[in-house]
């Protein structure tokens, strides 16, 4: 009795509350000025009962649904298996999601787990993959249970949520009995993230340590040498980067400075150089053509420096023509040792068979640019010395 009386009482208060019929019905502002929310619409009713009506709920049902309903774990399973070999991602992922959420003691719910992940990633449905491949990490352990964070990293990483995939390539590193290939994949992976989160010292302790970790696990096991090569290739990275930020602007500094500034560049660029050859020696393939790439785009760069760079100032007519013809020569000689290299990284490509490899491209139309931009600069009375490329810039073989 106390409680229908306190129910009618909280309705009669919910009569009295709300706006007027004539508000409601042309869209008057509240008292906040924004419009009336729609809500549940209210009547007295005779003897001032008041009686509530909702609008009836929408229950969208799917004609995939309608086709798994009913079907057991079993059934769901042989449905995603298929469904996932035909390329079709959605039947796979509502099947193998149906499966693990309907039959969570299934012995196919961890391979369920996983595939549902795979099929949400390959649609891009990142969030929803990274539900999946979290529950699969949290309720088992094993190989599949690590490749389940390294899963995550990659969703976080393509969300843009850098911070979060760093600290699960950190957590996977830092598990005691991970094996030596996967520690070298964390870390390799964790130091590509601290790179694009402007972390470069970080970035070079982890791509380091994954490189030392390479060679100390090769002295007993063979190690697949995909990782250690892009680990070199981002050390490359790194310094690329420190050489990229020096400026030099002979307009500005003084002789010294300009001097201090060109000797770093080159330091710099002998550094980056160094970490990209050890990633050509390493042999593999796609990493070889994105160094050979790399290594050219550095004397690319240093071309471009001086060619931008501002003449200095207070210079007399002859100094002017004796500084431009000084800086003809040291600009020749670097966009022939720019095209060289392009064209060596190429010809690596086409024995590796190397074609999907975004590098590829870019080498080729490098060179095209070198190439114009070496009939643009006249040759010197003598003759340009012949650039000296280190003997294995880039590989003869693949």
């Amino acid at each position: 009795m106390k409680r229908r009386v306190l129910l009618a009482t909280l309705l009669a208060g919910c009569a009295t509350a709300r706006p007027p019929a004539s508000a409601a019905a042309s869209g008057a502002p509240c008292a906040a000025g924004l419009p009336c929310p729609a809500g549940p619409a209210a009547s007295a009713a005779p003897g001032g009962a008041v009686e509530l009506s909702y609008e009836p709920e929408r229950v969208e049902v799917s004609r995939l649904d309608l086709e798994l309903a009913g079907k057991n774990d079993e059934e769901l399973f042989a449905i995603g298996q298929a469904a996932f070999s035909a390329a079709d991602h959605a039947r796979a992922a509502n099947a193998f999601g149906r499966l693990a959420d309907l039959f969570p003691a299934s012995r196919h719910e961890a391979t369920a787990l996983f595939n549902a992940g795979l099929a949400h990633q390959r649609l891009e449905q990142w969030r929803l993959a990274l539900t999946r491949f979290r529950t699969l990490e949290r309720r088992y352990e094993g190989p599949d249970a690590v490749e389940a964070g390294f899963k995550q990293a990659e969703c976080h990483y393509h969300l843009g949520e850098l911070g979060e995939a760093r600290a699960v390539l950190d957590g996977l590193a830092r598990r005691p009995a991970l094996p030596a290939g996967e520690r070298i994949r964390a870390l390799t992976q964790r130091g590509v993230v601290e790179l694009e989160l402007a972390l470069p010292e970080e970035a070079e302790q982890a791509l380091r340590l994954a490189v030392s970790t390479w060679k100390l696990g090769s002295e007993t096991e063979r190690l697949d040498d995909y990782f250690p090569s892009q680990a070199q290739f981002y050390l490359g990275e790194v310094y690329r980067g420190h050489f990229l930020a020096v400026r030099l602007d002979p307009s500005r500094d003084g002789e010294g400075k300009l001097a201090k500034d060109l000797e770093d560049k080159a330091s710099l660029l002998l550094s980056a150089q160094g970490h990209y050859l050890r990633a050509i020696r390493m042999g593999h393939a796609d990493w070889a053509v994105a160094s050979g790439y790399r290594i050219g785009e550095l004397y690319d760069a240093l071309h471009a420096a001086l060619v931008e760079a501002p003449l200095p100032p207070g210079l007399d007519a002859e100094e002017t023509e004796a500084y431009r013809s000084e800086l003809k020569r040291k600009v020749r000689v670097l966009i022939t040792k720019a095209i060289a290299i392009y064209e060596r990284t190429l010809a690596v490509a086409g024995r590796s068979r190397v074609e999907n490899n975004r590098f590829v491209e870019e080498t080729q139309a490098s060179l095209e640019r070198m190439k114009q931009a070496l009939r643009e600069v006249p040759p010197d009375a003598v003759p340009a010395p012949e650039p000296r490329l280190p003997a294995d810039a880039v590989p003869e073989q693949g």
